[in-house]
């Protein structure tokens, strides 16, 4: 960065003007972080995050070799199935003189593969067993509970098949998941039946990429993958290392990019499976002090200015990128990482918020160096922050001071919905709002809209539909016993998704299942609830049982994606208000060749009502109206609408085009060309 330019990220926003010297700043320790790490450019951010090469349990030769960055230890040794779980001298590390590193060499034939093991670990003052923080396979006992790190070396690797694979971003898609209940059986699901199930349903849906939730390994499946313990372990809940590599190269093969839920935000208390006390020092991946553990998450606080907790991300990042061949991530939490408040009790009312000195600019830094090593990995990487304070510059360019994420996520989109749907009467919803909602969005910084994610699916919390319809979900959902409030939510339901997805700026996001109005909410086996599986699945009959209504919004999700996608690069295309009126609440906006209309009025419809757009034939494409979208068909589809000729409009090119909007419902048209 030119130190007398001025920034990009201000070119595009003069607001941030008076705050030029905090973005430089933040921008600059982030450049001299770059230089220490690398040597001044005698290396790179790829070569340094290269822990997962060094630390764990490797293959070498005949034989085998352990590492561990454990700088308080007194004394570690290995113990496990090959040793009779006991402190034996051929299993014992020696401490690497000058480092806080330990190691071990193991001779062929020792150990094999799937053989249980641990750290047994000497602290002065205590001793304890520990999963190694590099270990790539942890498993957990089905009678005792106990997890531990896990011996792999299987004789069939996988074979990779997707050297030419390059995610479609254009726009992007996203099909946010969790294997473990993405199935009906009232069970964990496995990364097989995924691939066998799930993969091709994804597919036909018409989403080009997967968001896959819960991949790194945690000791409480109700966590919902957020308390990570082993940070380079894939979940072996759901099987082995390499079906998951066989489901990330089958969704290639199909064009679906794959990426992951990351959580480098917090980690897991447990001190058994985790990080907690890895070594005597509780404080050796984590903040001290006040800052430990995180208030509100029960969990603890990574210190993001130590380099060996920067190593230690930054190569968690590559070795998903480069051992399981993932097109990127999605860092969970941005928000606790950047503000020493985590974001707890904070308004975010003006941009001296962003700029106030309780940001911490460790994890800012940790941020910017890992979406630049992402993309000097992969160059066509996604990363996507979840952010919910709206700290500027997340998903502009590094070069600009920003800090290098590709999206953020629109969250103010699915609290608009909520906000509305239970405050608002149906007669109270302005398309005004809803436009300037939908699109009110930073100029450099794309984003991922959606209209509800996993988040409003939890249990506590309610999705859109059940918002929508609520009880008589279960009553009156069969296309014989409808009533109007189902109607009403399917119609709506409808509606809400397209005018979400056809304003993005990026790309477009939704959670399995609320596609076709899943009726049941998430809730994890707990003691709460008998540690039943009933509410930890995905009920996929009910989409496929032609006699109910879920069909209905499953059929339209998948041709409104068909619909965008007909226009080039439509996240690109600028979208262009045509009209609204907040009293007959009526919004119109074209997108490239495309006219999006709708009426949100509960009650009335317009046989005859007009709006200037370009001359020309124009066709229906979608209608969220038409009967196989369990609509009431009131209008006929197969009319093509010509424009009226206006004098007074004459010379703008423009001429009235009107259509019949029947009462809460939209339609898209297609200029003829």
């Amino acid at each position: 960065m030119v130190k007398n330019k001025q920034l990009g990220l201000i070119a595009h926003d003069e607001w941030l003007a008076p705050y030029e010297d905090a973005i430089r700043g933040r921008h600059e320790h982030a450049v001299w972080k770059i230089n220490q790490l690398t040597q001044n450019g005698k290396s790179s951010l790829s070569d340094f995050a290269t822990g997962h090469l060094y630390y764990g349990l490797h293959k070498q030769g005949r034989g085998w070799v352990f590492r561990e960055w454990a700088p308080n230890a007194l004394d570690i040794y290995l113990i496990g199935d090959f040793s009779d779980w006991q402190e034996k001298e051929e299993f014992r590390c020696r401490h690497i003189p000058g480092t806080g590193d330990w190691e071990l060499v193991i001779p062929a034939g020792k150990i094999k593969h799937k053989d249980l093991y641990k750290m047994k670990v000497h602290w002065r003052g205590g001793e304890g067993e520990r999963i190694p923080a590099w270990a790539t396979r942890v498993v957990q006992d089905e009678n005792t509970k106990i997890f531990s790190a896990q011996v792999w070396n299987p004789r069939k690797k996988h074979t990779w098949h997707d050297a030419k694979f390059k995610p479609d971003t254009a726009p992007l898609l996203i099909y946010e998941c969790h294997v473990g209940m993405a199935q009906d059986a009232e069970k964990v699901g496995t990364y097989k039946e995924f691939t066998e199930k799930i993969l091709p349903r994804v597919k036909e849906d018409g989403y080009n990429c997967i968001q896959i939730m819960a991949i790194q390994e945690h000791p409480y499946y109700g966590s919902f993958g957020y308390h990570v313990s082993s940070f380079f372990a894939p979940s072996s809940r759901c099987g082995t290392p390499e079906e998951l590599k066989e489901l990330i190269d089958t969704a290639h093969k199909m064009g679906l990019a794959v990426i992951m839920d990351i959580v480098h935000s917090h980690a897991v208390k447990n001190e058994v499976e985790g990080l907690g006390n890895l070594c005597g020092d509780p404080n050796q991946f984590f903040y001290p002090g006040d800052r430990h553990e995180h208030p509100a998450w029960d969990s603890l606080c990574f210190d993001y200015g130590k380099d060996d907790v920067m190593h230690f991300l930054l190569s968690n990042c590559k070795y998903w990128l480069e051992e399981f061949h993932f097109d990127g991530f999605r860092f969970d939490g941005i928000t606790s990482m950047l503000y020493y408040s985590h974001g707890l009790g904070e308004a975010f009312m003006n941009y001296g918020d962003y700029f106030n000195g309780h940001q911490d600019d460790n994890a800012i830094c940790y941020l910017t160096l890992a979406n630049k090593l992402i993309h000097e990995i992969k160059p066509h990487a996604i990363t996507i922050a979840e952010d919910v304070s709206g700290m500027p510059g997340l998903a502009a360019k590094f070069e600009d001071g920003g800090y290098g994420f590709d999206y953020r996520l629109a969250m103010n989109v699915p609290d608009y919905w909520i906000k509305t749907i239970k405050e608002k009467k149906d007669e109270d919803w302005h398309p005004s709002s809803i436009f300037w909602e939908m699109t009110n969005r930073r100029a450099d910084e794309k984003t991922i809209s959606y209209a509800e994610s996993h988040d409003q699916a939890l249990v506590g919390d309610k999705t859109i539909i059940f918002r929508l319809i609520d009880a008589d979900m279960y009553w009156h959902f069969s296309k014989d016993n409808r009533n109007g409030m189902v109607d009403r939510g399917i119609a709506l339901h409808k509606m809400i998704r397209l005018v979400t997805a056809s304003t993005i700026n990026g790309g477009y996001l939704n959670f399995m299942g609320n596609e076709f109005g899943h009726p049941e909410w998430i809730d994890f086996p707990r003691e709460g609830n008998g540690w039943s599986y009933k509410y930890a699945r995905r009920q996929w009959h009910l989409v496929d049982d032609k006699n109910l209504c879920y069909h209905y919004l499953g059929d339209f999700d998948r041709e409104m994606l068909a619909t965008l996608k007909t226009v080039k690069n439509i996240q690109k295309q600028p979208v262009v208000e045509i009209w609204h009126n907040d009293g007959d609440q009526i919004l119109a906006y074209s997108r490239g060749d495309l006219v999006f209309v709708f009426n949100f009025s509960p009650t009335q419809s317009f046989p005859d009502y007009g709006f200037l757009v370009p001359k020309g034939d124009y066709k229906v494409v979608l209608n969220t109206d038409a009967v196989e979208f369990g609509g009431n068909g009131l209008a006929d589809d197969s009319v093509v609408h010509k424009t009226n000729f206006d004098p007074l409009y004459e010379k703008d090119g423009k001429e009235w085009l009107k259509i019949y909007i029947p009462a809460r419902s939209a339609v898209v048209l297609r200029k003829n060309k």
